[in-house]
């Protein structure tokens, strides 16, 4: 049997197959009025299409666990009950596809306030919909991005509280997984990386004072999710920096810290925390990273970067570079992609009743 298309347990989640669909954000919400922040239609029919066409495992794009957590104003937010009622008719769906839901609770931090990337992406101001950033230090992202509002001890327990609360409300809206997102140059990011925290109190300086904001987000939604559900963190292994960012070594010593913490799998990235930065991007070029963290830690991890091709895919699998693949543009691409990768691979995916004259 395809390793791609073997069910994959954690808790007492069984996940039907290791094709997953990453958060990807629609900048779609409403950004003012009693919706804002809530998933409308066309959310729906874009995580349903992904439903229908088989995929395993869908995580719902970074979801601000509070207004000023979103990315841009259409970003979606799970801070009030209008947003669970909505997100409620996704996971309904989801779940009768045989898919398991799973919703991303990120804060953008500095990166916050900004318009939709096929509008420029820079900064917006309240003329806009926008408003200040929060950050671990008073440094901007890059040039033309403004100086953020360096957080305080009670402003980072109060983003603490934030993201349980988020994830106690995404169990009501019916998500079988969290995931925590430490990635992309986002707040958590922020934190841990010397290149944007450059902090003297207990949340800088030192790895385990940068590391502090995220273990306590994660003990706090850890508090809240159940024992029996799974809860993921997703990280950038690397800043991408020659000197003082975050290291593929820093990331091996906290998926260890992460896993000690309660966390079920880490869901491994990189970069976005610097700008200008070269990347080497190529077919799988992230896939290393997940698969030092599976070499060297007991955490499972999964991997993304540029996977498209069903063989590419199985490999990751079989070899053991990654517990599950997480397939990005493939999915915007072809929603279908698991039930075709399953054809090529002489996998069993879920097909509805209505689509099996196309099998």
């Amino acid at each position: 049997m395809s390793a791609l298309f073997e069910p994959y347990a954690l808790r007492e989640v069984t996940i039907p197959n290791r094709v997953w669909m990453p958060p990807m954000c629609q900048y779609s919400a409403a950004p003012e009025g009693p919706d804002t922040g809530a998933p409308d239609d066309r959310h729906f029919a874009h995580y349903a299409a992904r439903a229908a066409g088989g995929t395993g495992l869908i995580v719902v794009e970074a979801t601000g666990v509070s207004p000023e957590g979103r990315i841009s104003p259409w970003d979606l937010g799970i801070w009030n009950d209008t947003q669970v009622e909505a997100f409620r008719r996704i996971t309904r769906f989801l779940v009768s596809q045989g898919t398991v839901p799973a919703i991303q609770l990120a804060h953008a931090g500095r990166k916050a306030s900004t318009d939709r990337p096929w509008k420029g992406g820079a900064p917006v101001g309240p003329d806009s919909y926008g408003w200040q950033p929060v950050a671990p230090s008073a440094i901007p992202f890059a040039e033309g991005h403004p100086v953020p509002t360096e957080l305080t001890v009670d402003g980072i327990q109060e983003v603490v509280g934030r993201f349980a609360d988020a994830a106690r409300r995404a169990l009501a809206a019916g998500f079988e997984i969290a995931e925590i997102h430490g990635a992309h140059g986002y707040l958590l990011n922020e934190f841990l990386s010397p290149h944007s925290n450059h902090r003297t109190d207990e949340y800088g300086g030192s790895y385990e004072n940068r590391t502090r904001f995220a273990l306590q987000a994660v003990d706090a939604v850890r508090a809240v999710w159940p024992q029996d559900k799974p809860l993921f963190f997703r990280i950038s292994a690397t800043d991408w920096l020659e000197k003082d960012g975050w290291t593929a070594d820093d990331t091996v010593r906290f998926a260890a810290d992460l896993k000690a913490h309660g966390i079920d799998l880490l869901d491994v990235s990189t970069g976005g925390n610097a700008s200008g930065v070269h990347i080497p991007v190529g077919p799988g070029y992230q896939v290393p990273f997940a698969a030092r963290v599976k070499a060297e830690t007991s955490l499972p991890v999964a991997a993304v970067g540029l996977i498209t091709d069903a063989e590419q895919a199985e490999k990751i699998v079989a070899n053991d570079e990654a517990d599950a693949v997480l397939l990005g543009r493939e999915l915007l691409r072809n929603p279908s992609w698991a039930r075709h990768a399953a054809r090529e691979l002489g996998g069993d995916v879920h097909v509805p009743d209505q689509y099996h004259r196309s099998v």
